[in-house]
């Protein structure tokens, strides 16, 4: 028997799992939205429209998504009045891939500026409530150098 390996090929340790009120629907968004390629649906034998889980990739990552469900416990950010978490994308150009998703129907939260550690950065809510994060490294500032930026950023 061969031997299988603990974290599937793949995946790394840590991968987002969405809960989404309209999972088919937030894939076909993501595809839009961010470029996502769709891997798996697995949809629920007693009704097919529902997603036990899906998978779909974004620059290469893994994320990993489902139907919400009172019954499995799958809380989507509607049912439970917003989200405090945020999926990070580096991207190569982090202003394009803001309009792309504004476009497609995202939020804006901040529209893309230069930040004091070292990205441009950007802050968007799809219309399933999930939070994104879009970043393009554009320097590599040295702590002191963050520590400073921040400071006058947040003048203290």
């Amino acid at each position: 028997m061969a031997k299988v390996h603990p974290i599937p090929k793949g995946f790394t340790a840590v991968t987002p799992h969405l809960n989404v009120k309209g999972a088919a629907k937030a894939i076909d968004f993501y595809k839009t939205a961010f470029g996502a390629e769709e891997i798996s649906r697995m949809p629920a034998p007693n009704n097919p429209a529902t997603l036990m889980h899906a998978e779909i990739r974004i620059g290469g990552a893994p994320i990993m998504l489902v139907d919400s469900s009172e019954q499995w416990g799958n809380k989507d950010p509607e049912m439970l009045g917003g989200t405090p978490v945020a999926v990070h994308l580096y991207v190569k150009d982090c202003d394009a891939a803001y309009k792309k998703a504004v476009t497609a129907g995202c939020k804006s939260r901040m529209e893309p500026a230069d930040m004091f550690w070292g990205d441009r950065f950007a802050a968007l809510t799809d219309p399933f409530g999930h939070q994104w994060t879009i970043a393009t490294h554009i320097a590599d500032p040295t702590p002191a150098e963050m520590q400073a930026a921040a400071k006058k950023m947040f003048g203290g």
